[in-house]
Parts: C-alpha cells; sequence; structure tokens
C-alpha cells in the first residue's frame, strides 16, 4: 500500500533530541558506507536505491550517527522523483526516535525542494507514516513497484 503526504502539512518541529545520536544529511564521500550499511543491514534492493539518493544534489540521503556509526537512513527520490524511502533504523537503536527524526527530516527537505506532497511507496508500517499525515492511496498496490524484477530461486 502507498501512502500520501501533505508535505505543506508537516509538524513543524523536527528538534527531537535523541542522546548520543545526530540526524544529518549524508555526505557524498560517505556513499560508499552507507549503501553498506543499508546492504547489510536491510537488502541489495534498497542499497540500490539508497545509491541513487546520492546522485542528487543535494544529496537526498539522511544518516543518524551515533559518534562515527551508522545507526539509521533515510531517502527520497530514490525509487523514482516524488517519492520517499527506504527508511530503516538499526535493530539495537529502534524504540528511540530516530526512525521518526529520519522521516522528517527527509520530508521537510522535500518541501523546502518544492515538493508539495511526498508519495511513501509500499510502505510496511503505516503508524510511523500516519504520525505525519500520511493517508492510504485506494488501489496503489503493488503500484510502482508491479514488474521488479526479482533474483529466481
Amino acid at each position: 500500500m502507498d501512502f500520501l503526504v501533505k508535505l505543506y502539512a508537516l509538524p513543524e518541529s523536527i528538534e527531537k533530541r535523541i542522546e548520543g545520536v545526530s540526524v544529518r544529511r549524508a555526505f557524498a564521500a560517505e556513499k560508499h558506507l552507507v549503501v553498506e550499511f543499508v546492504a547489510r543491514s536491510f537488502s541489495a534492493g534498497w542499497a540500490s536505491e539508497c545509491g541513487i539518493s546520492f546522485a542528487r544534489l543535494p544529496v537526498a540521503c539522511f544518516v543518524a550517527m551515533a559518534g562515527n556509526t551508522i545507526c539509521g537512513f533515510a531517502c527520497y527520490d530514490a525509487t523514482t522523483r516524488g517519492f520517499f524511502g527506504p527508511i530503516g533504523v538499526a535493530p539495537q537503536w529502534r524504540h528511540r526516535g530516530i526512525g521518526s527524526t529520519l522521516l522528517l527530516s527527509a520530508l521537510h527537505d522535500m518541501r523546502a525542494n518544492g515538493y508539495g506532497y511526498a508519495i511513501i511507496g509500499a510502505a510496511s508500517d503505516g503508524k510511523l507514516y500516519r504520525a505525519v499525515g500520511a493517508v492510504e492511496i485506494a488501489g496503489s498496490s503493488p503500484g510502482f513497484y508491479s514488474g521488479l524484477l526479482k533474483t529466481a530461486d
């Protein structure tokens, strides 16, 4: 199921303090590290999409860092223009507000770059997205991902 987010109606504050963790735009020089983290922690498909977000200017990938350790990431304009995602937080860092901070950071950046809406494709966690006012798009499954190549078993 896909979701639609009104970027002009986002919660204003993204100043959530997470002890020992910072959220920022990824640097181009970090691409290999971030993509490796995504492949290792999530999937090769997400790593491919994450890699594309580094081709955007400004880079359309945000990272959560604890010192020099990547805790999570969020991208947009990776699957296709106007899509948010993928997003992921390493299991040991979950339930601390990192995911929602990454989400809001990326969505606010999309708004600052001229988008009025964001589409969240094939979302698995509607609860996270409903917190930013996301609504389900009827008839959107499988949506953009129909016909996606898959490895043979």
